[in-house]
């Protein structure tokens, strides 16, 4: 008997029992999309240590530390701990007192519809990648487990998680997030001692090459460009990003919010070191894999099947398992609150309950054809990442801190900093236009403000012109 499997089919069967209770506590609108704005401090922090600490972080940052060092790894988990310090150091407070849904509805309140209708346009399809991303692994994890074929494994996958999050949405999201929060932690943490308890840290780290060690570029301005851009991707462009902002709105206080994202920063930094370390291992045991570009995403569970006893790699395959849920249910749940507050609310006369579960299956396939179509965990979160940093970060930051700015200024940042990032990704160089798209929406927007400046209103100067006379 594989007993292998058979645990780790008890902790999936688990999974899905934590999530039948959740939706016990889905009454309205708001439990589904926000846990009922309750959660605790442990909860919330779990929540924003969990938002991506999944495939990219364990299979993909590892990968891209070993053949790359440092350097690799700036995005994620580098760029994603920056971008959690900043949540709690500028964004939390201000977001969580506005008291909305989504970020479709901050658009709307602080510029206008037509602003809310293309943010969440945006929102929407800067998400299929990142969830299919999370298929694909799952479907290789089932794949190495239970030897089933990887595309059988992205369907039962995939299936796991929208169940659960059908049913008990945000509240599913977080319960199950804690509890897989601590399951990769503990799968890590003994993964790592085992290592230890075999090969000197030392011995590793004679071994390693100097690139894998060196933190700041080649003293050139392509070099510092393509590295600022690298820190900006998530740092800066996951901000105005739906997952974390549900995160942020469901904890019970701004107190809560903030220190739960200060927590998850510090938590997401030293835990990510992990998966690295490990990376670091593997391809010093194993260096023939990685020339396999369709099997190096492979590498760490690899070193875990070949290095460690069978119940350490019960520990890591569920604790691995844990993470790719955690991100994919919140990442299914993010566009689905988009797409039904935002875009088809306005348009149906449908429970916002109803609409919002009906649209979770509307993602989750759209999603899983992505997966299907381009079975690459590299590729699709490439093509999900910089959109919203190109089109919507530049518009929040003045909308929450800048004095007001019209609507069509707005939209002119989000054009030209979308227009501009493919044309650069098209004729110039992908990895740094993420940098200059940013810039140019930050140009564009202060340009709108001086052209499209907010018309006065004559309603509210004759009032005050009333009541100065008075």
């Amino acid at each position: 008997m594989n007993w292998q499997a058979f645990w780790i089919s008890m902790y999936l069967i688990a999974t899905m029992s934590i999530g039948i209770y959740a939706s016990k506590k889905v009454k309205n609108a708001k439990d589904f999309i926000l846990a009922g704005r309750s959660l605790p401090l442990p909860i919330s922090t779990a929540a924003l240590f969990a938002t991506w600490f999944g495939s990219e972080t364990i299979l993909g940052s590892s990968v891209e530390f070993a053949t790359k060092g440092f350097l690799g790894v700036i995005q994620d988990p580098l760029g994603a701990s920056l971008c959690l310090l900043l949540l709690g150091i500028f964004f939390a407070k201000p977001l969580y007192k506005l008291k909305i849904l989504t970020f479709g509805d901050f658009y709307r309140i602080k510029f206008g519809s037509k602003m809310e209708f293309l943010s969440a346009i945006c929102l929407v399809f800067s998400y299929f990648g990142w969830v299919g991303a999370q298929f694909v692994a799952l479907g290789i994890i089932f794949q190495m487990i239970f030897g089933l074929p990887q595309w059988i494994g992205i369907l039962l996958g995939s299936g796991l998680v929208v169940f659960y999050t059908y049913l008990g949405g945000m509240w599913s999201v977080s319960l199950t997030d804690f509890v897989q929060s601590i399951s990769i932690v503990i799968g890590l943490l003994v993964a790592t001692i085992h290592i230890l308890s075999d090969i000197p840290m030392q011995a590793i780290l004679i071994r390693a090459e100097s690139k894998h060690f060196q933190i700041t570029p080649e003293p050139s301005y392509s070099g510092w460009v393509t590295y600022l851009s690298a820190w900006i991707v998530v740092g800066l462009g996951s901000i105005p990003q739906q997952d974390l902002f549900q995160r942020v709105m469901s904890a019970k206080s701004e107190s809560v919010a903030k220190r739960a994202a200060f927590l998850s920063s510090i938590l997401y930094l030293f835990f990510s070191l992990f998966p690295l370390f490990l990376g670091l291992v593997a391809i010093q045991q194993f260096p023939d894999i990685i020339e396999d570009s369709e099997n190096s995403q492979l590498l760490l569970p690899y070193l875990i099947q070949n290095r460690m006893p069978d119940w350490i790699q019960i520990l890591f395959f569920s604790g691995l398992t844990s993470a790719i849920l955690s991100s994919a249910s919140g990442a299914i749940l993010a566009p689905s609150t988009i797409l039904s507050e935002n875009l088809l609310k306005p348009l149906f006369k449908i429970d916002l309950l109803v609409l919002s579960r009906i649209c979770v299956l509307l993602i989750s396939f759209i999603s899983l054809g992505f997966a299907l179509w381009k079975p690459s965990i590299y590729e699709l979160v490439e093509d999900s990442s910089g959109l919203s940093l190109v089109t919507l970060f530049i518009p929040l930051v003045f909308g929450l801190f800048g004095n007001k700015t019209s609507e069509n200024a707005a939209i002119l940042s989000l054009v030209v900093g979308f227009t501009s990032w493919v044309l650069l990704q098209i004729f110039h160089e992908e990895n740094t236009s993420h940098f200059y798209g940013t810039i140019l929406s930050l140009f564009a927007l202060l340009i709108g403000r001086r052209f499209f400046p907010i018309k006065p209103n004559l309603d509210d100067y004759a009032r005050s012109i009333s009541h100065s006379k008075t």
